[in-house]
């Protein structure tokens, strides 16, 4: 009988140590894969540029769906044992992160063809592509309402529970689309009060205010009109053969840059490179392209892609904002926006 439970206790003892070993050989092949932070599939068509590096590089990004401030928010907790090896957010999140100390200096090759002013001189961020603010309209939503054309017309009680944005106070985004209305109501960087007024009255019409990317939400009718980038819009028409419109609102809008790091400390330096290499190379700016968003690198953008976009002179009424000034004053407009608006 003693002898019997021995043999059972050595079987369950090594079953055990089998289990330990294999669980201990995942971990380690998890801990070799390089991680993004906020590299959404759903936002921006991440979901082509991962299996891009994949393909090329074999590396399995894990998905992350963070938003930009979340983004921000990990990289300051995690700073003195970093998890990711790169990051992906909007431009002040960008600025901010290298002020906060938690970037690396490096440039990427095909470094000399991002302009000035989208990149830190030393490589603590650089853009990888940008976007026009406006509306994301899915039409078949609207129960025969007209396509709104100015940010005055969402303020009219037509629209009432029909649109939404992104919180301005955590997602990029949001923040942007806050600075492009506050710029078409008459305000500035130095002035939001126009902007938070324009929320005020908004919030009289009940607007949806997801956290994270909306673009399934806005396909689903949902959220018929969201503020949002046009490279969405354009891919949820060219792509996914939806009914939408982007509209540049009439009073005017914002161009704003998406940018990345390298994360100081990252656990695989090496890789996290290569990434950020392989995203600035011919292929990966082609992902965006073909995406509807602009490339940092404009040769990038084909001919036949660029055809997609509005004409030139709805364009027109989109324009560069002080970036740099838009990442100092943003935490001013967070707090204004908690404090008055939500």
């Amino acid at each position: 009988m003693f002898k019997k439970s021995l043999n059972t206790l050595t079987r369950s003892a090594a079953i055990a140590a089998v289990l330990v070993a294999s669980m201990s050989q995942v971990n380690a092949a998890f801990a070799e894969e390089p991680i993004c932070y906020n590299c959404p599939p759903q936002w921006a068509d991440w979901a082509s540029q991962l299996k891009s590096i994949e393909e090329t590089l074999g590396y399995k990004l894990p998905h992350d769906n963070k938003n930009s401030g979340q983004t921000l928010s990990q990289l300051l907790t995690e700073k003195d044992n970093p998890v990711a090896d790169v990051a992906y957010y909007g431009v002040s999140f960008g600025i901010t992160a290298a002020k906060k100390g938690v970037t690396e200096a490096y440039k990427p090759k095909h470094w000399d063809e991002i302009p000035e002013g989208l990149k830190d001189p030393n490589g603590h961020w650089f853009t990888i592509h940008s976007g026009t603010i406006g509306f994301f309209v899915n039409k078949d939503a609207l129960e025969g309402l007209p396509v709104p054309q100015s940010w005055s017309d969402l303020l009219k009680p037509q629209y009432k529970g029909m649109m939404g944005y992104l919180d301005p106070s955590s997602a990029f985004v949001g923040y942007a689309g806050a600075v492009a209305v506050n710029r078409a109501m008459g305000g500035s960087l130095d002035d939001f009060n126009p902007g938070i007024e324009y929320f005020k009255k908004l919030a009289k019409n009940q607007p949806i205010v997801p956290k994270q990317t909306a673009y399934a939400r806005v396909l689903s009718g949902e959220i018929p009109i969201l503020f949002d980038y046009d490279f969405n819009a354009y891919r949820a028409k060219y792509k996914d053969q939806a009914n939408v419109e982007f509209v540049i609102p009439s009073e005017g809008t914002v161009i704003v840059p998406y940018v990345m790091s390298l994360v100081k400390g990252a656990p695989h330096m090496d890789k996290g490179k290569a990434i950020l290499d392989h995203i600035m190379s011919d292929k990966g700016q082609a992902v965006w392209a073909n995406a509807f968003l602009r490339p940092v690198r404009a040769s990038a953008l084909s001919k036949e892609a660029e055809t997609k976009f509005l004409p030139a002179s709805d364009y027109a009424r989109s324009t560069p904002v002080d970036y740099q000034k838009m990442a100092d004053v943003q935490d001013g407009f967070k707090n204004r926006y908690l404090d008055e608006v939500r």
